[in-house]
């Protein structure tokens, strides 16, 4: 994935907390249309919903890529509230980019970009180049799911200016820093105007429902589905609930279905330590170039040092203040992928010497990054995510401890085996450990037969492979692609500009052409390996 989309998703996915990046703690309220308490719809029934006339017609002024490709866009009546199908209804906003091959078409292909949190009315543009003839053959369903987005919007009251960093802090003052965002995003999110009666109902089961909703609406038996991260759990999790209307389900990055979503985020810690290594080495091979030290050890004490220093005195860029949680959050969102080793290491040694006081102007990697995090678009993403990370009762996305004092004991404990990333993944004190209501259902335990394909790579340090071995027993019916690469997202790479696995996505075109899985679990390679 590119930089910005990579720091994007992983902001929406691991950042939530609104602490790491104060100033982005406000969504601001979306332009879609708001659904009151006044609205109800009258004497509603599941045929009601399952049997709705769509409108469609070109897509939002917003949606300019859609737009260009001749999408067009409708929303999809759905339940607030699916024990009372005949109360209060949402919208979901919908796009549809209609298969070219009439007499070859297979269906709908339904797709989610993950997140929690991520909106995904045009993603299945990202998707063409990769499937090809395959996109020709389904008419391919993007959606924003609820609350997000172009659908009925949840919004959060403005937050107060932020407070940047003092000239010094301590490792102490930056988690209560941390502590006073969450709670504050508690506040503004459950006393803003009718909250209370719809943030119980931003749950991944009900993300799942909204999807057999529009599968139902579009006239289809059944439902093919991409989804990458979050959204390859939202698939496990429709499958287990729909498991007769699951046609050809492909899932991208999962997690450990047994896992809390604290500790998938604790799990992450060694595999991002391991992740720096291999970065290390490679650094330490440029020394020419970066300066950073000509071992891997000396490449890997400069980042702690940097670490070291920003814990007692923030870094000064461009006028700002960087703290130890914010250089942390950065150097987790480039070394995702190896493609962007270069990416973090002119960031690293533009920190360092920053921090020596002899940055004059920041790169272009570390001006970018400074940039994305004054995006509204990302402050939308973190809130966002918080919706479903609190709104769900388990796995996938729920699951937080609720005393601060849990989160600071494990970060300290971690410095000893996990100095540079155990105090980010094991810190992250997200809003839900202060959330005003409790979820109304819990998580979703996993244990079904039907048909998936699953892809992983091994070396993945956001959502570690273990994980993915983890839900892959549990999918009884699944076969795994495993690549050998170090990545989070398999399918797909060439159209985002990194190194393709060819293997990788063969398997799944021939999978959503011919409906048949691989006779076994598969490696692949990247391209140029060889294989």
């Amino acid at each position: 994935m590119r930089i910005a989309s990579t720091v994007a998703a992983g902001l929406g996915l691991t950042g939530l907390l609104a602490g790491a990046v104060p100033a982005l703690a406000h969504q601001p309220t979306r332009s879609a249309p708001t659904v009151t308490s006044a609205q109800h719809a009258p004497a509603a029934t599941g045929a009601a919903y399952r049997h709705q006339r769509l409108d469609w017609g070109p897509c939002s002024a917003q949606q300019e890529e859609l737009r260009a490709a001749g999408a067009e866009c409708a929303r999809v009546r759905v339940p607030l509230d699916y024990a009372d199908p005949g109360g209060r209804t949402i919208q979901v906003a919908i796009s549809r980019i209609g298969a070219k091959d009439r007499h070859e078409r297979r269906g709908i292909l339904l797709a989610n970009p993950g997140g929690p949190g991520g909106t995904g009315l045009a993603y299945p543009l990202s998707l063409r180049p990769t499937l090809g003839e395959e996109a020709d053959r389904y008419d391919l369903i993007g959606f924003d799911p609820r609350f997000l987005g172009e659908s009925t919007p949840i919004s959060c009251a403005p937050a107060s200016p932020p407070v940047p960093p003092g000239d010094t802090t301590s490792p102490r003052q930056d988690f209560e820093a941390t502590v006073r965002s969450a709670r504050d995003t508690a506040r503004r999110c459950g006393e803003h105007g009718d909250n209370a009666t719809l943030l119980p109902h931003a749950s991944t089961r009900n993300v799942a429902r909204d999807m057999d909703v529009i599968r139902a609406a579009l006239g289809e038996r059944r439902l093919s589905y991409f989804g990458v991260s979050y959204g390859a759990d939202l698939g496990a999790v429709f499958t287990q609930m729909f498991p007769r209307r699951s046609d050809r389900v492909v899932i991208d990055s999962s997690t450990d279905p047994a896992a809390t979503q604290y500790e998938l985020f604790q799990r992450a810690g060694e595999p991002l330590e391991e992740a720096l290594d291999e970065w290390a080495g490679w650094a330490a091979r440029r020394d020419a170039t970066y300066r950073l030290g000509t071992t891997g050890a000396a490449v890997r004490a400069s980042v702690r040092r940097l670490l070291d220093h920003a814990e007692r005195r923030p870094v000064r860029v461009d006028g700002q203040r960087l703290d130890a949680p914010l250089i942390r959050l950065l150097l987790r969102q480039l070394i995702q992928h190896q493609e962007h080793d270069a990416a973090l290491a002119g960031v690293v040694r533009d920190l360092v010497a920053a921090d020596a006081g002899e940055l004059t102007e920041p790169g272009p990697e570390l001006a970018g990054l400074l940039e994305l995090l004054r995006s509204p678009d990302l402050a939308d993403s973190m809130v966002g995510g918080a919706l479903f990370m609190c709104g769900d009762g388990g796995w996938p996305a729920g699951g937080w401890p609720t005393e601060p004092a849990t989160y600071w004991r494990n970060t300290q404990l971690s410095r000893a085996t996990q100095p540079v990333f155990g105090p980010l993944v094991n810190g992250m004190i997200a809003p839900c450990a202060f959330w005003r209501t409790a979820p109304a259902e819990p998580g979703t335990a996993i244990g079904n037969d039907v048909p998936v394909l699953m892809l992983q790579a091994r070396r993945d340090n956001n959502v570690p492979y273990e994980g993915a071995l983890a839900l892959h027993r549990r999918l009884t019916g699944s076969r795994l692609i495993t690549a050998e690469i170090r990545s989070h997202g398999v399918y797909g790479r060439g159209g985002e500009g990194l190194r393709p696995v060819p293997c990788a996505d063969r398997a799944v075109n021939d999978y959503l052409r011919g409906g048949t899985l691989p006779a076994t679990d598969q490696t692949c390679l990247p391209a140029g390996s060889g294989r």
